[in-house]
């Protein structure tokens, strides 16, 4: 079942779904940045354009283009910035 998530006024929108690797959500970032917290360890991958993510333990935003991936802790706040649209997916691991 897919099930579609908004965030921040419709500014980023996701949909889970059950992929080979276990739980994972394809998401849409516009123009902007954000925060989040995670419940588990997060694999996310850009798909499209550009995202800048900041991790707690970093005083810097780090590039993420297509095809790489950071992994991100569970339980933390971490921040995410786009300065166009740009897409990811996001596989949850326990």
């Amino acid at each position: 079942m897919l099930k579609v998530n908004t965030y921040y006024e419709g500014r980023v929108k996701s949909i889970s779904f059950q992929c080979e690797e276990g739980p994972a959500t394809l998401g849409v970032v516009t123009p902007g940045e954000y925060e989040f917290q995670t419940t588990s360890t997060e694999y996310l991958t850009v798909t499209s354009g550009l995202l800048y993510i900041m991790l707690p333990s970093q005083s810097a935003w780090k590039a993420y283009k297509p095809y790489e991936t950071i992994i991100i802790p569970p339980n933390i706040r971490f921040r995410i910035m786009a300065k166009h649209d740009a897409s990811y997916k996001c596989v949850y691991k326990q």
